[in-house]
């Protein structure tokens, strides 16, 4: 049965609603948890895409320019994923994978994005079936120190924001890139913001402020993410292909 590859890159950055959605929808996910050994719970990359319909690429404490074993390798899988049009999703970390992976820029930002932001989809966006009763000003959970500050050539440009330029991307047919966290539920997102204490002080912001924020955004967030989930399930695995594996 074909699978959906799942790179885990920390602990509680886990597939979330994403996850729970396409099972839902009837798909397997191969989770693997790619930066830590097998003595510690970790999986390795698989050495082929045989029998993968699609890979979706988290988040993480990591950044791109840094050199972890994993990481080199992760690159070269996402960029024979997106050479095969198989369907590729990138969150934070992932989506910044998925730049540099395809040509794109990431650096260091001077401030990092942290909390709810609000996030503007332009017109491209606006007539994107991936982001299809999406609002065109939605606030979304952010946590990144990095940006990406340049998409890979040839991408579409789907979302921004005042902090972070590129907040979504598309490129080529089937290969999706988010900054921001949609798929985290309220503990992912309380659980994140924990983990990031430095982060956190970076930013100046504090796990109080968070905790307000939530109280104001989460449910329309939650509405909003529970949608985004849904239609990368229906349009990017598309059942159909799934029945004629």
């Amino acid at each position: 049965m074909a699978r959906i590859l799942v790179l885990q890159h920390a602990v509680n950055e886990t597939p979330g609603r994403l996850g729970m959605t396409l099972r839902d929808h009837g798909f397997k996910l191969d989770i693997r948890r790619v930066d830590v050994t097998p003595d510690e719970g970790g999986r390795p990359m698989p050495t082929d895409l045989d029998d993968v319909q699609g890979v979706v690429s988290l988040g993480g404490p990591q950044n791109t320019d840094q050199s972890p074993p994993w990481m080199s390798r992760e690159l070269e899988l996402l960029a024979e994923a997106h050479a095969r049009g198989m369907p590729v999703i990138g969150i934070c970390l992932g989506a910044q994978l998925i730049a540099k992976a395809l040509g794109g820029e990431v650096v260091r930002m001077d401030t990092p994005e942290v909390g709810f932001k609000k996030v503007r989809v332009l017109p491209a966006g606006q007539t994107e079936i991936m982001l299809a009763g999406v609002p065109w000003d939605t606030h979304q959970y952010q946590s990144h120190a990095w940006e990406i500050s340049e998409p890979p050539p040839g991408a579409q440009l789907l979302a921004t924001s005042d902090a972070s330029k590129t907040q979504c991307f598309r490129a080529g047919m089937r290969t999706y890139a988010f900054q921001y966290h949609f798929e985290l539920d309220r503990p992912g997102i309380e659980a994140l913001a924990a983990d990031d204490a430095r982060l956190l002080e970076e930013a100046g912001v504090t796990e109080t402020q968070i905790d307000t924020q939530c109280d104001e955004h989460y449910t329309r967030f939650a509405q909003v993410g529970d949608r985004q989930c849904v239609n990368l399930a229906a349009y990017a695995f598309p059942f159909s292909r799934l029945l004629a594996v």
